[in-house]
């Protein structure tokens, strides 16, 4: 009988046993780590511009015209770029530009990107050789994607060459990045 007792007390201990080890529980907690939006703008970064523009010369006359530029951004704050622009009126008739800029700039990762600009480059027209000068300015570009965006600046020009020259200049157009 003693050896029954034993024999129960030491299964119902067994069974017992198990039911104050505890439960197995699974964690399906995970943790959650916020994605940074990627910036719209970044290094080593080829742009295309269309652009139209506009602008006063010192005396007064007003020019229309448009071009392409081609920019190359090595950091995300500072490029290079050139641009070819036609424009005229009927008191000068038609000039071409050609000029190289400096550009820095400061963009903010959610689109907008000011910045400036100082450039040399040459203005050739129907009636003169090539006028050498340089502009300085500034602008804003807003990037809806990471390869499209709209831009619009403002320029002074000024030229050494020729006396009573200068006159403000501004662009508007799209930019597409690569």
């Amino acid at each position: 009988m003693k050896k029954y007792i034993i024999t129960s007390l030491v299964a119902v201990i067994a069974a017992t046993s198990s039911s104050f080890a505890g439960t197995e529980t699974a964690s399906y907690k995970k943790t959650v780590v916020p994605v940074e939006e990627p910036c719209l703008y970044r290094d080593n970064e080829f742009q295309i511009d269309a652009f139209g523009m506009g602008g006063f010369y010192r005396s007064g006359d007003p020019v229309w015209g448009g071009g392409l530029g081609l920019n190359y951004f090595f950091a995300r704050y500072f490029g290079l770029g050139v641009e070819q622009f036609v424009a005229g009126n009927d008191g000068i008739g038609t000039e071409w530009g050609t000029f190289g800029h400096l550009f820095l700039r400061y963009p903010f990762c959610w689109g907008l990107s000011p910045y400036a600009m100082v450039g040399i480059g040459k203005i050739y027209s129907e009636n003169k050789t090539g006028i050498g000068g340089g502009d300085v300015g500034g602008g804003l570009e807003y990037r809806f994607t990471e390869n499209i965006g709209l831009f619009v600046d403002g320029r002074w020009f000024y030229s050494p060459d020729i006396s009573n020259s200068g006159g403000a200049i501004a662009r508007t157009g799209l930019r597409f990045a690569f």
